[in-house]
């Protein structure tokens, strides 16, 4: 298994050839409008970033703005100001890769290191962008407690703040996701042209096929424990308590983790053969890292030091996040597997 992913990294630095551009950078086909849509779309997605830096910005210095007296997050001073000092990095990631999609220098940034950062940042928004409006629908029908409350009911931020952050982290989301793919659409299109049928045998090599099914396999079991927490179940959770909020949020990482499955599946096995390429590639891609970047990064909110023995996390929760985790990082190898041998064979076409 180790040398089935290595083989992938061994090839990184010439993954994806560089398109044909013109004398400015981009392709010669963005006229003078998507240019203008480049700069706006790159202004909204730093402007979006800039609530969400201030507040943790603002709670590294030591200001309590947003946070109510008696909330969880002013128990650990100095794990919080790591922990916060973390997310400004990871936020701060958004407006650098705004620039590298925007100006012409972008073009020359290698192919992974650019590609990488773009799917965390795709993996820990997509489920911000599906959830938070889920969420709102759920509070409108029915009583939801589960965002604003700890384990013991103390309230961990006032609400606007969810409101302000997730609203901000959708904006971010749309305006790098549409720069993405205006920026791989000119350099990389050729990697997902056509439909599945029309894929060589070989596109996925038979190391890599065994890979997608078993991160299939392997899948079934955080599939089963979210499907059964979607369903009202609270073992594992610890509490008694299981908000509606919760449910609607449980229901759709099953709904990621089954499309990163589906994804996966039918590009390392050319199933579905008459659906363009496209459509299970972007099921992959985003679905893989909503599976692999959310569990990893929940699973790193679990590890953090609790006073109270109750409040730390039961096993079942730990191994659920932790095999989420492991099964998107597996996909999402097939995935980079399946693009880097297409770049190959452009490279190699007459």
């Amino acid at each position: 298994m180790t040398q089935t992913l290595a083989s992938t990294t061994s090839t990184a630095s010439t993954a994806f050839p560089a398109a044909a551009s013109a004398s400015n950078g981009f392709p010669a086909a963005s006229g003078a409008g998507t240019a203008r849509a480049r700069r706006l779309l790159r202004a909204v997605a730093v402007v979006a970033c800039l609530p969400y830096l201030g507040l943790k910005v603002a709670w590294i210095a030591g200001s309590h703005v947003g946070i109510p007296a008696g909330s969880v997050l002013l128990d650990h001073r100095v794990t919080m100001a790591v922990a916060n000092g973390l997310t400004v990095l990871l936020d701060s990631c958004v407006i650098a890769l705004a620039l590298v999609l925007t100006r012409p220098w972008g073009l020359r940034v290698p192919a992974w290191p650019l590609a990488f950062p773009v799917w965390v940042a795709t993996g820990l928004l997509a489920p911000i962008m599906a959830g938070f409006p889920l969420q709102l629908l759920t509070r409108a029908f029915g009583e939801d407690t589960a965002t604003a409350s700890g384990p013991g009911g103390e309230p961990f931020l006032h609400s606007w703040v969810f409101a302000v952050v997730y609203t901000g982290f959708i904006v971010q989301g749309l305006a790098l996701g549409t720069l993405f793919v205006l920026y791989a659409r000119g350099r990389w299109g050729q990697l997902w042209h056509g439909r599945v049928g029309d894929l060589p045998v070989r596109a996925v090599a038979a190391p890599f096929k065994a890979v997608a099914v078993i991160g299939a396999v392997l899948a079934a079991f955080p599939l089963a424990v979210r499907l059964y927490w979607a369903s009202g179940g609270t073992a594992g959770l610890g509490t008694g308590e299981h908000a509606d909020g919760l449910r609607v949020l449980e229901g759709m990482h099953v709904a990621f983790l089954a499309a990163a499955v589906t994804g996966t599946l039918l590009l390392a096995l050319r199933r579905a053969r008459r659906l363009p390429v496209a459509v299970p590639l972007a099921s992959a891609w985003v679905c893989s890292g909503a599976a692999a970047c959310w569990g990893g990064w929940v699973l790193l909110a679990t590890l953090m030091p609790a006073d109270d023995p109750a409040d730390r996390p039961d096993t079942l929760m730990t191994l659920t996040y932790a095999g989420q985790m492991t099964v998107g990082l597996l996909l999402a190898s097939v995935g980079a597997h399946f693009l880097t041998r297409r770049s190959v064979t452009a490279r190699t076409r007459p």
